[in-house]
């Protein structure tokens, strides 16, 4: 018990790492102080170009991902596993959001929810990017496929049968995620939200 207590406190402290603070700071600027004010990949991506932009997507995933596996391996024996597992993913998912680093600022836990699926299940987390992917596609908008495919994670993990507590996080982390796009949303249904240009990172509208 105290074991998996403990990986939860670092559960959250991972979630909390400040990927795309630390990564405008080695540029000279403060990314909070740009764009959107966001600290994730795509912020990271328009002010500092794709490089930086993946960097910081692939360690906000990787973050996400490890919560869970090290909870996972700490209660490998224990039989509520799979709800210490979505407590790891969940407070992971918080703390990228909610960073204690950053006076409980940070992203919009998409990549990091994107990770805490590929621990849980890697064929729902596929799929969901998999949806993201069809929808930049479409769309050319990163809020409107980042909340299409927070939509989609919890209809995967009923299509998938994953477990009944795995559905729940992917409920509840889908809300949370659609509601940190509040602004986007707005500013999709005023017209006004910029597109991704691939090419430099820059914005259209």
């Amino acid at each position: 018990m105290v074991g998996q207590i403990g990986g939860l406190a670092i559960a959250y402290l991972c979630g909390s790492l400040p990927t795309g603070y630390l990564v405008g700071r080695s540029a000279g600027i403060d990314i909070r102080e740009k764009g959107s004010g966001s600290t994730g990949a795509t912020n990271v991506w328009r002010n500092l170009g794709w490089q930086a932009g993946l960097l910081v997507f692939a360690v906000d995933l990787l973050k996400g991902a490890a919560a869970v596996w090290l909870m996972m391996f700490l209660g490998r024996a224990d039989n509520y596993l799979e709800i210490w597992a979505i407590g790891a993913g969940a407070l992971a998912v918080l703390g990228h959001s909610r960073s204690v680093w950053l006076q409980f600022g940070g992203g919009k836990s998409v990549a990091t929810g994107l990770g805490v699926l590929l621990a849980l299940s890697w064929p729902v987390a596929l799929s969901a990017f998999g949806v993201w992917l069809a929808a930049m596609a479409v769309w050319q908008t990163v809020s409107i496929a980042s909340i299409l495919a927070a939509i989609a994670a919890p209809l995967l993990m009923w299509g998938f049968a994953q477990p009944l507590p795995y559905l729940g996080l992917a409920i509840v982390a889908a809300g949370f995620v659609i509601g940190r796009h509040r602004s986007n949303i707005e500013r999709i249904w005023a017209g006004t939200e910029p597109k991704m240009v691939w090419g430099n990172g820059s914005q259209q509208t």
